[in-house]
């Protein structure tokens, strides 16, 4: 009897021992207990006890944490794991109107962007084909527009002929309408009124062309680089901006619960980098196939992302509730010990230093406590710190 706390300290200590033997289920993690030393605790157990129950010192006491089981709501929930990826229809790739020979990058990789701002600049001899154009076009509206001032002029005191004004009338609008063309090419270059005025004025062609972000978003991927010859619609595009104030939760469901999803269904993420929050989202897409290699559905959610903190390419999954919540005893995870033979149990203070094993009915683990359907009652006394110690003992009383 002499022994008996010196020993019985050790094995409730022995989280500090070498030989390690973990309890992992549902993420619990356990302290680390010897086996030799749980063998030599069961050796000095005073008094005969069946391996269902194990009576303690009061000294030994202070060594276990005792829990009383309480009543929680449970919700019935489904989770489908996935990743997250930017919005595509909301993702712009930006190629130049015309080819040309990149001049100057201005935006990078990661980079908030407003509708508007310089992305790049290249030099364009199409552009500057349009700018002669344009300047040539001016300068006959201008000279049509005088030959007419000057022949309604020359009509009122019968100097002119009528005929010779119709001709000139006709002129001007034809010169006009080339005016109105030429700007028009412009416009499609994304030169503004105003620099298209400034063109006509001063009489000069540039071939240097201004490629600007269409959209608000980031920069997701940029291909520019000085000297890159680039055309529209061909090859890599130049960049590429989306907006992420949305993104994309993308998920493979399996073919049996895909019947929980619908379009329109409100979900809960939760990414993996942000594990205490929870982000909105509604499912967009459902997949009308499933893989015939994976029997799976391809499912997409839109996320809400106000603080445009997601990445594409983060772990998630969307959680949807399946049923009503329901109230039932709660344990906290490491409470409860999966056994040897795969039978749930806990253990329950059954006097004031007598604990009794009990096999227990789980439901699902949520929130750091398992749903304990059979087995448990509110109130109980639970071991919770210390109850691995308790049935790797019992387990050294069979041998």
């Amino acid at each position: 009897m002499t022994k008996w706390p010196l020993l019985l300290t050790l094995a409730l200590g022995a989280s500090a021992g070498a030989s390690w033997i973990f309890y992992a289920f549902a993420g619990v993690e356990q302290r680390p207990i010897s086996a030799t030393e749980t063998r030599r605790a069961a050796d000095t157990l005073a008094t005969p006890q069946d391996v269902d129950h194990v009576t303690l010192l009061d000294d030994q006491l202070k060594r276990l944490k005792i829990t009383h089981a309480k009543e929680r709501i449970f919700r019935k929930e489904k989770e489908e794991i996935g990743t997250i990826n930017f919005n595509e229809d909301l993702t712009v790739q930006i190629f130049p109107p015309y080819p040309g020979r990149i001049l100057s990058v201005f935006a990078q990789t990661g980079q908030d962007v407003k509708k508007g701002e310089i992305l790049f600049t290249l030099d364009s001899p199409d552009l500057l084909q349009a700018e002669s154009a344009l300047i040539s076009a001016a300068g006959v509206a201008r000279l049509t527009m005088q030959n007419l001032t000057r022949l309604q002029e020359l009509l009122k005191t019968h100097v002119a002929a009528q005929k010779d004004v119709e001709q000139a009338i006709s002129d001007q609008q034809t010169a006009e309408g080339a005016l109105n063309t030429a700007r028009n090419a412009l416009l499609v270059y994304g030169k503004t009124d105003h620099e298209i005025d400034h063109i006509i004025e001063q009489r000069l062609a540039d071939s240097t062309l201004v490629v600007r972000s269409p959209v608000d978003g980031r920069i997701t991927l940029r291909n520019a680089s000085p000297g890159l010859f680039v055309q529209p619609g061909s090859g890599s595009a130049p960049y590429t901006v989306a907006n992420i104030d949305t993104m994309w939760m993308i998920a493979n469901v399996a073919e049996t619960d895909s019947p929980a999803f619908q379009i329109g269904q409100r979900v809960r993420v939760k990414i993996d980098a942000f594990p205490d929050r929870d982000f909105d989202s509604k499912i967009t897409m459902i997949d009308s196939m499933v893989d015939p290699n994976t029997r799976r559905v391809l499912m997409r959610s839109e996320v809400e992302n106000p603080r445009r903190e997601l990445r594409s390419g983060m772990f998630a999954k969307f959680v949807i509730s399946t049923g009503q919540p329901m109230r039932s005893v709660a344990i906290p995870l490491d409470g409860v010990v999966r056994e040897g033979d795969g039978s749930m149990t806990i253990w329950v203070a059954e006097g004031r230093n007598t604990f009794g094993r009990r096999t227990v009915t789980t439901g699902v683990a949520q929130d750091g406590y398992w749903q304990i359907l059979v087995g448990a009652n509110p109130g109980e006394g639970v071991v919770t710190e210390g109850a691995l110690f308790l049935s790797n003992t019992s387990a050294a009383l069979s041998d």
